[in-house]
Parts: C-alpha cells; sequence; structure tokens
C-alpha cells in the first residue's frame, strides 16, 4: 500500500511503534520459554538503558553511532539508493580520524583537532563509497552489491594497514598508539554543566550527531540539492524529463551518504578507544539500515530509533548481567526480531490499518 493512504501520523508514530510492540512480544515469548519472567526481564532492560546516570550516558554513546549510519542510509534512500556499505564506509571513516590525531594531538587541543578529524572522517567515508557510486551511475553495477563488496575489502586494507603501516613499535597488537591529550574529545559531562554520566564514553560526538540531524533535514527538504534528490528517487524517468542528471545525484547522493557513516568514527576512535583499532564498527552500519527503516527516513525518528537501538545495546548487557539464563546471544535474537519487524515486516500491519483507517474516513466522505 501507499504511504499516501494512512494518516502521516500513522506512518510515522503507529506503524513502527506496533513493529517494535510485535518484536518485544515475541522476544517475550523466547524469554517465557527459556524459563524466565519476560515482565521482569523488561524491567531489567529498561531500568540498565535508562534507570540510572552511567546506564543513560552508555544508551546516548551508542545512540550515537547509530545516529549517524541510519542518516547515512536514509539519505541514500532518498535517492532510491540502497547503501549497505555504512560498515566499510565507517572503517575507511576511522582511518580519516586516526590519521588527524596521530599528526595533530601532541600539538594542539582537541577543539583545534576535531575539525580536521572530522573531515578526515567524512572525507575518507565518501571516497570509500565513491566507486560504488560510479559503478551503479556509469556501469550499472547494482550499489548493493559493490557496497557490500567494499565492506570486506575495507576490512581487509585495515588489518593491512594496521598490522604492516601503522600499528606501533615492538607491539604485537593491531592498532596505533594512543593518542595524547589534543586527540581526546572531552565527555559530554565535562561541557554540560551539571550532567553526570558515570564513567560512559558519551561525549560531545553526540552533539555533532545531532547538528548533522538538523543539517540532513535543512538539506532534504530546503534545498534544492535535496529536492533533486526526493525527485530522482521517487521517479527517475520523471527526474529526467526534468532536466535532473541521474549520474550526478547518484554520486552526490552515494558521497553524502558515506561521509555520514564515516563520522560514526569520531565518537569510537576520537571520542572513546583514542586509537584506531581492529572492528571498532562492531555491526553499527547494519544495524542503521533497521534505524532508518524504523525512523521512516527522517531525521527525528531516526534519533528515536537510534535511542531504542542504544537502549537495547546497553539494557540488553544489564539483563545478560541480571538474568544469566537469558545469554548475550539471546540479546542478540531480542536486536535481530526488532530489525526483523522494523525491516523485513515493516509492512505487516499496513494492509490492516489501511482498511481499518478507510473503513473509518467513509461517513465523513458520504457527508462531504
Amino acid at each position: 500500500m501507499n504511504a499516501g493512504n494512512l494518516p502521516r501520523w500513522v506512518d510515522f508514530v503507529l506503524i513502527p511503534a506496533l513493529n517494535v510492540a510485535a518484536a518485544f512480544i515475541v522476544s517475550g515469548l523466547v524469554v517465557l520459554l527459556i524459563g524466565e519472567n519476560p515482565i521482569e526481564a523488561v524491567k531489567i532492560l529498561v531500568w540498565g538503558a535508562f534507570g540510572w546516570n552511567e546506564g543513560i550516558g552508555f544508551t546516548l554513546f551508542y545512540a550515537t553511532n547509530f545516529i549517524f549510519t541510519g542518516l547515512a542510509v536514509a539519505i541514500a534512500f532518498h535517492g532510491g539508493l540502497f547503501n549497505i556499505g555504512g560498515e566499510g564506509q565507517a572503517y575507511l571513516g576511522g582511518l580519516g580520524v586516526a590519521l588527524a590525531c596521530l599528526a595533530l594531538d601532541r600539538y594542539v587541543p582537541w577543539w583545534v583537532t576535531l575539525p580536521f578529524a572530522v573531515a578526515g572522517a567524512a572525507a575518507a567515508g565518501a571516497l570509500w563509497a565513491l566507486v560504488p557510486a560510479v559503478l551503479q551511475a556509469q556501469r550499472g553495477s547494482h550499489v548493493v552489491i559493490t557496497t557490500i563488496m567494499f565492506n570486506f575489502i575495507a576490512a581487509s586494507l585495515m588489518v593491512y594497514l594496521l598490522v604492516n603501516v601503522m600499528a606501533r613499535p615492538a607491539s604485537m597488537q593491531p592498532e596505533t598508539r594512543t593518542f595524547e591529550a589534543g586527540g581526546r574529545l572531552p565527555l559530554l559531562q565535562d561541557v554540560i554543566p551539571g550532567a553526570d554520566f558515570g564513567s560512559a564514553p558519551v561525549n560531545v560526538t553526540f552533539i555533532i550527531a545531532l547538528l548533522a540531524c538538523v543539517l540532513c533535514w535543512v538539506l532534504i527538504w530546503r534545498t534544492r540539492l535535496g529536492y533533486e534528490i526526493r525527485t530522482f528517487g521517487a521517479s527517475p524517468t520523471a527526474a529526467a524529463y526534468a532536466g535532473i542528471s541521474g549520474e550526478r545525484i547518484t554520486v552526490i547522493t552515494m558521497l553524502i551518504s558515506g561521509g555520514l557513516a564515516g563520522l560514526m568514527a569520531v565518537n569510537e576512535i576520537m571520542g572513546s578507544q583514542h586509537r584506531l583499532l581492529i572492528e571498532f564498527v562492531s555491526g553499527y552500519g547494519f544495524v542503521g539500515i533497521a534505524v532508518a527503516l524504523m525512523g521512516r527516513a527522517h531525521p527525528v525518528g531516526i534519533v528515536l530509533a537510534a535511542i531504542l537501538f542504544g537502549m537495547l545495546y546497553q539494557g540488553g548487557a544489564e539483563l545478560a548481567f541480571e538474568m544469566p539464563a537469558i545469554t548475550r546471544d539471546m540479546i542478540v535474537v531480542i536486536q535481530g526480531l526488532v530489525i526483523l519487524f522494523a525491516g523485513a515486516l515493516e509492512h505487516m500491519f499496513r494492509p490492516a490499518l489501511v482498511r481499518i483507517f478507510g473503513v473509518l474516513s467513509q461517513p465523513s466522505a458520504k457527508t462531504a
């Protein structure tokens, strides 16, 4: 069914809420089958994410990563593209951050290093999206296939660089040296008076993520380029008739998408790990797909969906600790169910809702 058949609040609020509720109901049945109380499990999950200062901090830290990867997928969606390369683009974004920090951390304060790290992350992520974009635009190679392949290439490239080029001298660890103070972002509680997030690594990148949401909203809904992206995404034929170059929009959209995915590395590398290391992306790029779907590719929805997945990550860790029968693998199953209902089964409730609201709107139609 077309989204226009439903009120906007149903499409953007009610359906995502039903998807989440269905995922938690099925998850509750799984918890019940292993002999645990699902109500108690939900209480622990929510308390672990929002019931104490440090839990809130970790939730926001994870949500920051999901905001960037969700925005990356959403921008591509608006252009009719499916960028599954967020993992690889974020990985290369880490290289951009690390190069800036390693070059400047001993000479300047963090607030001087930060713009170079942000620019390096965005440029590296965009560069990694450039080849799939050009292949899609000029050769017709499907962007889904090429971006998936580039994820593996990025992982192999980073392993080579961290083992053979950037590793610390006389160290067996595949990682760079630890950054000095000029390459470390301050914690959010250090810049917001009265804030207390304990030892959680949530840092000023969260503010950058919110700013990125505002800029993406302005880009997509308030600029000519955004109009061209949305037009091409809705109908390439209509876009061509209007004189919009499909090749240009494809490349530009993928560059923006890749740059946003690359920005995720600022939070992990400069804000938390303080060094470039293997596997810091940890699946955030793929979860970003579910975040974009659940958030309806809108920045506000993406922030809310990112916080939900941040809750699952942080609350899930507490749940695995408090209920040993619910292992970390079980938490992954719960996260997977949310992704399943938000993505693959996203239209499960839509036909019934279209019929219900169609019946409800009939009397008013007759009166009119």
